[in-house]
């Protein structure tokens, strides 16, 4: 029975391979001596699985602590707290799954994306809960951000490639830019901008949801290019 299991196993996995991994970003080459700094010296009874389940907490928590700044400003504060742990639970999980070449390819990709996918709902939510943030803003920001992840997602299972950093920015950096928003956000909710006033993180989000629209359509057009010349044919008649 055992065998027949196996068989089975060998013939699903027969012809999987794993995409390249690219990250060009601004901190890559500090964060990865880092993140492997860290998963040499993390106990053995620390698992992969346990820090991915670490970093979607924060998340939760991220959002949670976003909703309660409308009641308690501070919390925007706290909310940096949750992006360094939600950085070192989904950062450094694949690390150690290479560290201790125990990587389970196909589980680790689908289960750190959809909890990434997830994550993003429950803290995006919280920002439009907090009152910082105007909600058609925020379903703006996360309809971007879905519409990047499957951008990324079909890049991968195509191309062979998996992008994780555009224009030298990647979820680290975002997630710093965001801590920074956050201080900026309590110290000065509003902005003055064409003679009117605005919250700051309804011009932010405008500006990411901009931003992110005009590197998702030149990757969409560069991963369209690609495909068309790996996969010409002539149609008969």
């Amino acid at each position: 029975m055992n065998n027949v299991h196996t068989l089975s196993t060998s013939r699903f996995f027969e012809g999987f391979r794993d995409a390249t991994r690219l990250q060009q970003s601004l901190v890559a080459t500090i964060e990865k001596r880092c993140l492997v700094w860290l998963a040499r010296r993390m106990p053995a009874w620390v698992t992969p699985d346990h820090l991915t389940a670490l970093g979607f907490a924060a998340m939760i928590l991220a959002g949670a602590s976003y909703a309660f700044a409308h009641f308690w400003a501070p919390s925007l504060l706290v909310v940096n707290v949750w992006l360094a742990v939600n950085w070192f639970g989904d950062s450094l999980d694949g690390t150690l799954a290479r560290e201790r070449q125990c990587q389970r390819p196909r589980y680790g990709f689908y289960v750190d994306h959809i909890v990434d996918s997830l994550g993003a709902l429950f803290m995006i939510a919280g920002l439009a809960l907090s009152g910082y943030m105007a909600w058609w803003v925020a379903a703006g920001l996360l309809l971007s951000f879905y519409l990047f992840s499957i951008n990324a997602y079909l890049a991968t299972y195509t191309l062979g490639t998996f992008q994780l950093s555009y224009w030298e920015f990647s979820p680290t950096e975002i997630r710093i830019l965001l801590a920074v928003g956050n201080a900026v956000a309590l110290a000065r909710p509003t902005v003055h901008l064409f003679a009117t006033q605005h919250r700051f993180f309804d011009v932010a989000g405008a500006v990411a949801i901009v931003s992110m629209g005009a590197v998702l359509a030149v990757s969409v057009a560069r991963n369209i290019v690609a495909l068309y010349r790996m996969e010409r044919i002539e149609c008969a008649g």
